[in-house]
């Protein structure tokens, strides 16, 4: 039995459904127990303000630093330290809102480092990527086998690539479109690969 194996690859988009927050308190001093304790109070403040808008298991700690501090000029001023955080809000409208909070209430204490969207419910884009790949695949199939002088038979064997590629954000972000802070969604493209076999027809 003569067969022909071909690789398909399908996209299929969606827009992003939540959000990472990646910031940090900053507080700086003429020492450092001045400069962490700076720090110390608007880290309060942001832990204050994100617990109003995502779940306490959602914000987390990713480091806390301390060194000297330089001025535009490159000479010596002071200490200046920083709690970083990552803080996941389940929908983009409280991502925006926590942005705009935050702002007003940390002021310049603050350092947003930066906002990552992400994609939790795909609706449906998986499977629809899947199906373009099919389709692509097909396609390239009976091209060939036209090439060879047969047709496509029944197909062999499926096979999808290991977990395909999960929603990649290719998204247009705007931290500050309105006053509120709101977030632009955009869109996540979401691929997938299948590698089918089909017997040729002569």
């Amino acid at each position: 039995m003569q067969t022909v194996t071909v690789t398909g690859t399908g996209t299929a988009s969606v827009a992003p459904d939540s959000a990472v927050v990646r910031l940090a308190a900053v507080g700086r001093g003429s020492g450092v127990a001045e400069a962490f304790s700076v720090m110390s109070a608007a880290a309060a403040s942001v832990v204050e303000v994100a617990l109003r808008h995502t779940d306490e298991r959602r914000t987390a700690s990713t480091g806390i630093t301390v060194w000297p501090a330089r001025d535009h000029e490159g000479r010596e001023a002071g200490f200046e330290a920083r709690h970083s955080y990552a803080i996941a809000c389940a929908d983009l409208a409280a991502a925006g809102a926590m942005l705009a909070a935050l702002a007003d209430e940390v002021g310049d204490r603050l350092a947003i480092d930066s906002v990552g969207l992400e994609v939790t419910e795909d609706h449906g884009a998986g499977a629809k990527a899947r199906e373009a790949a099919f389709h692509d695949a097909r396609d390239r199939a009976a091209q060939l086998a036209r090439m060879a002088g047969a047709g496509l038979g029944a197909v062999q064997t499926i096979v999808e690539a290991d977990g395909g590629h999960g929603p990649s954000p290719v998204a247009k972000l705007a931290l500050a479109r309105d006053q509120a802070g709101g977030l632009e969604p955009g869109e996540a493209t979401m691929t997938t690969t299948v590698t089918v076999v089909w017997e040729l027809a002569h």
